[in-house]
């Protein structure tokens, strides 16, 4: 009998444990020539970073991290809360791996995550683009003003315009098709937020019943209701 409320208390045990656990999200990983510093985990409290976990590095490279998460959300993996070593990426429940070099902590990163982190990072390929073609009207717009060509300048800062417009219908493009991720309300809320409210609708019109419960999907549909409250 004794030996029999042993292994049904091993077992709740065990169940509890995994109850526990199954919304932890567990971020590890690599900092080369790393000698020396702390290691913070951080997310937005509202326009505030908090830190959730954080560990001290004293001759080791190598660090685990975790949170209890409800649902995924952007994390910041900060070495010593400096602005120039923070790291961005979408967490969820699970484990993500982040390695890097000291040198280059933020640029230099390699993030290996879940479905958002993966969807997050295929987007910021495509924003990278957008930004080149930016900077190359940026620099044919002064060229033009040195030259004291009105109709190039004028004609440059169409194509400025026009390249705004592509990004947003891009953007909006890119959360619908993804509208059962969490990065959709995610990008309306960050990429579209001064777009048109029409296509923060059509991101919003677009979302799972389950995104909708998240927490950016949340956020999204107060934002928008914010919006039209005000107009």
């Amino acid at each position: 009998m004794k030996k029999i409320t042993i292994t049904l208390a091993i077992g709740i045990l065990m169940i509890a444990c995994t109850e526990k656990n199954e919304n932890t999200m567990v971020v590890k990983g690599t900092i080369k020539n790393l000698k020396k510093g702390i290691l913070y985990l951080q997310k937005m409290n509202d326009t505030m970073a908090v830190t959730v976990d954080s560990i001290a590095l004293d001759g080791v490279d190598t660090f685990t991290l975790s949170d209890e998460i409800e649902s995924p959300e952007l994390y910041f993996l900060s070495l010593n809360k400096s602005n120039d070593k923070k790291i961005a990426f979408f967490g969820d429940k699970g484990t993500i791996t982040i390695n890097t070099k000291l040198e280059k902590f933020r640029y230099g990163a390699t993030v290996t995550g879940l479905a958002n982190q993966q969807l997050l990072d295929e987007y910021k390929e495509m924003m990278g683009k957008f930004s080149d073609k930016r900077l190359e009207y940026i620099k044919a717009e002064f060229d033009a003003k040195r030259a004291n060509d009105s109709v190039m300048i004028d004609s440059i800062r169409n194509l400025q315009k026009s390249l705004v417009k592509r990004r947003y219908y891009y953007t909006t493009n890119f959360a619908v098709t993804h509208a059962d991720n969490d990065i959709a309300p995610y990008l309306a809320l960050t990429e579209l937020f001064d777009a048109n409210v029409r296509l923060l609708d059509t991101v919003n019109n677009t979302l799972t019943p389950e995104i909708k419960a998240s927490k950016y999907g949340k956020a999204l549909d107060k934002f928008i209701a914010d919006i039209k409250r005000k107009e």
